[in-house]
């Protein structure tokens, strides 16, 4: 069903605050100045801030996880049966990142945003709504993933796509930042493609050593 012209107002409004300050940030009183409606237009079309969260939420994890069935389909074909690397795996993902950038201006803050508060306490229903929206999705992209991981424990491969999420995160969201010290320090200026794809080789190691327990002893 098309969304009714209302909705998109309030939505493009909470999107744009979102990526500004941040979900928990962001108060239902700013949404509804912002885009012009009273709270019972809110309440009306998402139901709750969690239902507005939910709905912006999908207009780019669709989009990601769309280019990245798509993206895996087609290049399984051209493999005839031959495995993804892994470095072609991230690859690809940096490129479904970038994609849903294109299409929305707010996307990769949204991205980092929204992770960042899936984790956080009390937020168990969102974590929820992503697994479940997305989560069988996304997994032949990381069953893929675990079979050109080196060889290692179920735990230890958790840790490992959470260290790889942690970087991505981490660097989106302080990109502009980042940039800005690098510029200070090397008189040049990033961009947001080349970085995420410097990002590669990096995480790739990082996937493919060695999964032996090492732990560190306290002095």
């Amino acid at each position: 069903m098309a969304q009714s012209k209302t909705a998109k107002q309030i939505q493009d409004a909470a999107e744009a605050l979102f990526a500004e300050q941040g979900f928990v940030e962001t108060t239902m009183r700013q949404i509804t100045r912002e885009a012009n409606v009273n709270l019972a237009a809110i309440n009306y079309h998402f139901g709750s801030k969690q239902g507005l969260i939910q709905s912006v939420a999908e207009q780019f994890l669709k989009p990601f996880s769309d280019y990245i069935d798509r993206a895996l389909i087609e290049r399984q074909a051209v493999l005839n049966g031959e495995s993804i690397k892994m470095e072609e795996l991230l690859e690809l993902l940096m490129r479904a990142l970038l994609h849903v950038d294109q299409e929305n201006n707010h996307a990769l803050l949204m991205f980092t945003r929204l992770l960042e508060l899936a984790y956080m306490k009390n937020q168990e229903e969102l974590r929820e709504f992503i697994l479940g929206r997305y989560g069988s999705k996304l997994a032949p992209y990381i069953d893929l993933m675990r079979t050109q991981s080196a060889l290692m424990e179920e735990d230890e491969f958790f840790w490992r796509l959470h260290f790889v999420m942690g970087s991505v995160i981490f660097t989106l969201s302080n990109f502009t930042m980042l940039a800005e010290i690098e510029r200070k320090r090397f008189d040049s200026d990033a961009e947001i493609e080349r970085i995420l794809h410097r990002m590669v080789p990096v995480l790739s190691a990082g996937m493919q050593a060695r999964g032996d327990k090492l732990y560190f002893s306290r002095v």
